[in-house]
């Protein structure tokens, strides 16, 4: 593995535990059976559900050795389009082609 994919796992992984940290625990029920349903947490938006399967995706790629190569185009993304975005799937070109973020 080189340099770039260990900083970048590093960073993915990152980002990664921090969307799935729990949130702050709430305080103990004044009872057994009483449940507080309105502070649960809230399941977690596309948004963060779309950032995660991204971060895993890009996470597989290290894992199997293709990690920093256009899935479109099959080019390099280049060290500064990893550095800025570490889940990125397509070239600064190829990116514009497809409305998926990254």
């Amino acid at each position: 593995m080189s340099r770039i994919e260990i900083e970048a796992q590093k960073l993915l992984q990152q980002r990664r535990d921090s969307l799935w940290r729990p949130p702050v625990a709430a305080p103990l029920s004044p009872s057994p059976s009483w449940n507080d349903w309105e502070s649960a947490p809230e399941p977690p938006s596309e948004e963060r559900r779309r950032e995660l399967e991204a971060i895993d995706a890009a996470l597989r790629r290290i894992a199997d050795g293709s990690y920093g190569t256009c899935l479109a185009c099959g080019g390099p993304l280049g060290l500064q389009r990893i550095r800025a975005i570490p889940e990125a799937k397509y070239c600064l070109s190829c990116s514009g082609l497809h409305d998926l973020p990254g």
